[in-house]
């Protein structure tokens, strides 16, 4: 068992029955997202730090023809994803796995090189090297997808006072907001076939970030002027 998941296994380990109860007060945007997936018909989705599963079994709800993978460093959590997406009956189509985020094979984890759609939702604040994250993800786009971002922000627009409070009670989760995530987003986004698009919300407390691979054919045509 790698550090990684021994960290998050004693951190979850008994937090992880009152996830879902507690933090859906200040995930924010977690459903926005998952509403503007637009997963493609017959297309799949990887949730990468699936976590409890809560928004694996959203997505596989809202969008019932996607073929819904979820990736976790923590085998607690993984164990009550199971348990979610059982009492949910959808064990035929969510698919689960154990792995290191900025270093998994998709293909040996889930029988497929890429992804319609990607979704990382407030884990890139609990990994230290989560720009490696991304570039992982972009790495597993099938042509055409799309990688979804959001995560807390940088919270400019909040009162000082409250930015520290918050802060305060986020480092006691070993979550730490990343300042740079719109940069890292648009640099993404600035790869060949790439493209990013950013929006804060709520003072900066939330980012959201999409990065859209291009289609085969759209890269080629660019490629030849």
């Amino acid at each position: 068992m790698s550090e990684a998941a021994r960290l998050m296994d004693r951190m979850y380990r008994r937090q992880r029955h009152i996830y879902d109860a507690s933090r859906k007060f200040y995930l924010l945007g977690r459903d926005a997202a998952i509403a503007g997936l637009a997963v493609p018909p017959g297309g799949s989705v990887l949730e990468i730090g699936c976590g409890t599963g809560r928004n694996l079994v959203a997505i596989a709800r809202t969008y019932p023809e996607a073929a819904c993978h979820g990736l976790d460093v923590s085998a607690a959590m993984l164990d009550t994803a199971a348990r979610a997406v059982a009492r949910a009956g959808l064990e035929s189509r969510i698919r689960l796995a154990q792995g290191d985020a900025t270093d998994f094979d998709p293909q040996a984890l889930f029988g497929r090189a890429d992804f319609d759609r990607i979704v990382i939702s407030y884990a890139l604040s609990m990994i230290p090297p989560w720009e490696a994250v991304l570039a992982q993800a972009a790495r597993h786009l099938a042509p055409g997808g799309a990688l979804h971002v959001v995560d807390f922000g940088g919270q400019a627009g909040l009162p000082a006072p409250a930015r520290a409070l918050l802060n305060r009670w986020l480092a006691a989760f070993a979550v730490t907001p990343r300042l740079t995530l719109p940069a890292a987003l648009a640099r993404v986004g600035d790869r060949a076939g790439f493209a990013a698009s950013i929006r804060q919300r709520y003072g900066g407390y939330t980012v959201h970030g999409i990065v859209t691979r291009a289609l085969a054919t759209e890269q080629a045509a660019a490629s030849s002027h």
